[in-house]
């Protein structure tokens, strides 16, 4: 169904604790504030209901599964009772002895699962020590607009990004565990490079040197959160009427496409012997 009207996202700088009862409670706070304020979709942290390793979890076998599952549960029905998506950092337990998967859940606006992404790229000390790599992209369309999902570490990996714009993704919903500034510059320069919006969200720590925020098409802010550890929620559109995304959507994004094909630059190449020698200057 065509995008009618803008579609507001909220994007969350959230407070992560060890305690998951606790993390719920503020993550159904977030997503009533997200409600008030017009969203239709809000977008949590990595780890932002589970906790995240070596903050919040030091051992797998402390884990309370079956509390977590719960305020899974809670949380969708929450998101049921409010008519809003919700993707959320969690850990998705496989059966011992599999490690779990680090993962963002999509849950519909119907509290429905619509699907979960598994961090690909896991970090070294998560690849040998914790969690299990998951093995697919994943996007989902909310009316109108394609949205794909990244987790931390994978931000460094263009090529997944690339991929999520190949299959036509419009919002990259990126989370993080993380305060370093880097994680801006690669998600804007993302945004700039595939010309799709990105929703940044990281959790609330003390002395933050990095923000949530949402990021245009163009690589440029169009809402941020302070740096300074505030738990908080910022709100932006996807407005593809924009004339503001003019050239970043219907210029840029379909000519970077073609140019990536390589189609455009083969059929202007011409044959010209003199000049296969690469190794001399041209003749006159």
């Amino acid at each position: 169904m065509p995008m009618e009207t803008p579609f507001r996202i909220a994007t969350a700088q959230s407070g992560i604790t060890p305690d998951v009862r606790e993390n719920g409670r503020r993550v159904r706070d977030m997503m009533s504030a997200a409600k008030s304020m017009g969203c239709r979709l809000v977008h949590f942290p990595e780890g932002a209901l589970s906790g995240y390793l070596k903050s919040q979890i030091h051992d797998w076998t402390a884990v309370d599964w079956r509390a977590l599952r719960e305020e899974l549960d809670a949380v969708s029905e929450h998101a049921a009772r409010l008519g809003l998506w919700t993707v959320i950092g969690c850990n998705h337990r496989l059966q011992p002895p599999n490690r779990p998967y680090n993962s963002l859940y999509v849950i519909s606006n119907e509290g429905k699962l619509a699907g979960r992404y598994d961090k690909r790229m896991c970090s070294n000390a998560e690849l040998n020590d914790w969690y299990t790599p998951g093995a697919e992209a994943f996007v989902f369309d909310v009316d109108g607009v394609r949205f794909g999902a990244a987790l931390c570490i994978e931000v460094h990996f263009p090529e997944l990004f690339i991929d999520y714009g190949r299959r036509g993704v419009e919002c990259m919903l990126f989370s993080a565990y993380s305060d370093d500034p880097i994680h801006e510059l690669l998600s804007r320069a993302h945004a700039a490079a595939n010309n799709f919006w990105v929703s940044l969200s990281i959790p609330a720590l003390p002395g933050n040197r990095l923000s949530a925020g949402f990021i245009g098409p163009d690589g440029y802010w169009l809402a941020r959160a302070g740096t300074k550890g505030a738990e908080l929620l910022v709100h932006g559109e996807i407005n593809k009427k924009n004339s503001q995304f003019d050239i970043a959507i219907n210029k840029a994004r379909p000519w970077r496409a073609a140019a990536r094909s390589g189609a455009i630059y083969a059929e202007r190449r011409v044959a010209d012997t003199p000049s296969d020698d690469r190794m001399s200057f041209f003749t006159v």
